[in-house]
């Protein structure tokens, strides 16, 4: 039978029998489709790697969906080794004397905890955290986007907060996001403050995703915009690396912490 399916169309029939079992192994591709473990294995890994199957122990489950997304106070203590470190090591990408915005987030709030002794920035943030963070210190002017406040997030976003996106610009854009997928790009839980994070994207010339291993190969509810939207990714070592391989395939930067 492998001498008639290629592997794309191989790939098409793993993902139909995915659909119909909700579970498939690579002992029953090796016997539907008469191919070595290898190749089904590299099946499962390119379509995993598109963002089409999660991979799990001796074969693949149907991608999994984001989890609804806890309160911002809730989510501090998840993954907060790995949030800790790529707050470090996007900080690092920090200028002194450079303008830069902050969106929301607990991984985008690490960031702003490991700028604070930078000189002369200027910090355009809609996150009371972040605000709450870099308040006071005298390096650092902090331009704070109004607007309504979501409480379970502590952010400004919906009109108001878009308008005053408009009038400003910033040399580099940090910004988080609930899932990431090949296919299906950034995408977040609510559509009110996935209007306003399209906003965010648009002040900045260069935009910065910061973001943990559980983030990756998954998908939420409203799009936020296509990875080529992206100029570089930190995450951690958690993170699947043919993923990684695959993001820089499409020209984007990776930064692992």
């Amino acid at each position: 039978m492998n001498t008639i399916f290629s592997g794309l169309e191989r790939q098409n029939q793993i993902m139909q029998l995915l659909a119909c079992n909700q579970r498939i192994r690579v002992t029953e591709i090796c016997e539907t489709f008469e191919v070595s473990e290898a190749t089904a294995r590299r099946d499962l890994e390119a379509l995993a790697v598109q963002g089409k199957l999660q991979r799990v122990h001796g074969g693949a489950i149907p991608v999994g969906r984001a989890a609804p997304e806890l309160p911002l106070l809730e989510r501090c203590l998840e993954q907060a080794s790995e949030k800790e470190r790529i707050g470090k090591a996007a900080a690092a990408m920090v200028n002194n004397n450079e303008t830069i915005l902050l969106g929301s987030g607990t991984t985008v709030l690490e960031v702003a905890k490991n700028i604070r002794e930078h000189k002369g920035l200027t910090v355009i943030t809609n996150s009371l955290p972040v605000i709450n963070t870099l308040s006071g210190l005298p390096e650092i002017s902090v331009i704070v986007l109004g607007g309504m406040l979501r409480g379970s997030e502590l952010s400004f976003i919906g009109h108001i907060t878009e308008q005053a996106l408009a009038e400003v610009r910033a040399e580099k854009v940090f910004i988080g996001t609930r899932a990431i997928s090949l296919d299906q790009g950034l995408t977040n839980d609510y559509l009110q403050e996935t209007m306003t994070d399209r906003a965010i994207l648009k002040a900045g010339r260069e935009v910065i995703v910061v973001a943990d291993h559980s983030k990756f190969g998954r998908v939420a509810a409203a799009l936020l915009a296509p990875l080529e939207s992206v100029h570089t990714i930190v995450t951690d070592e958690g993170t699947q690396q043919e993923f990684l391989d695959a993001v820089q395939e499409r020209g984007l930067r990776v930064v692992t912490a």
